[in-house]
């Protein structure tokens, strides 16, 4: 297989520093993966910065559910990204929908102000959307989305996978596709011929971190 770019998504500052040890090339640091990410812990995140030489992404999803958010969380979300810029986060991740279920470019709009000259990843509520490929085009239209993070809308990078191709294919020389869902050390091999990615995710994706 050749050089992919390998990030790793963890909780817990001992788990960094393995998949650093491991090889891994970034992290993305979240609260509750069995809510699919929520925002860490301010300190954790200063913490796991300073410990490690790779980037560190930190995800910015005040609560579990839906990917519709109010101006209140919205507001919330903003105190989030305020903060982590403050502590010398330099990359976020975040993904909003509308009720609509399409991405929320308002949303995102006032995202990309209030994080810049952060990097931000668009998270798997593309794969929610009920436009995933016009959506994937308004996201690189848009400018200031540096990645998006995706399954292919799909449960799995496996399932989804001739999406992944796809999406690859059509907007890889346009932005960052970052091919996630149940990768593991066991797995990218395969995965990795199927979609001819260079960007993969997961929390096993380098074995068992803990």
């Amino acid at each position: 297989m050749k050089k992919v770019f390998i990030e790793c998504c963890l909780e817990s500052l001992n788990e960094a520093i393995n998949a650093e040890k491991r090889g891994a090339n970034q992290i993305e640091l979240c609260r509750s993966l069995s809510d699919d990410g929520l925002t860490p812990d301010y300190k954790l995140a200063r913490t796991v910065i300073n410990s490690v030489s790779v980037p560190v992404k930190i995800m910015v999803r005040p609560r579990k559910g839906n990917f519709i958010y109010s101006d209140e969380e919205m507001d919330q979300i903003k105190y989030q990204i305020t903060t982590f810029k403050s502590i010398g986060v330099t990359q976020i991740v975040f993904g909003a929908l509308n009720k609509h279920r399409t991405v929320d470019i308002n949303h995102t709009k006032r995202v990309i102000e209030w994080s810049y000259p952060m990097q931000i990843t668009f998270h798997k509520a593309i794969d929610y959307s009920n436009n995933f490929f016009d959506d994937i085009e308004s996201l690189i239209n848009l400018g200031g989305i540096d990645s998006i993070l995706t399954s292919g809308k799909a449960s799995t990078a496996q399932a989804g996978s001739g999406v992944l191709k796809d999406v690859i294919k059509n907007y890889g020389e346009d932005i960052k596709i970052i091919s996630a869902g149940k990768i593991t050390d066991k797995n990218l091999n395969n995965i990795h011929r199927l979609i001819n990615g260079k960007y993969y995710h997961g929390k096993n994706i380098l074995g068992n971190l803990s």
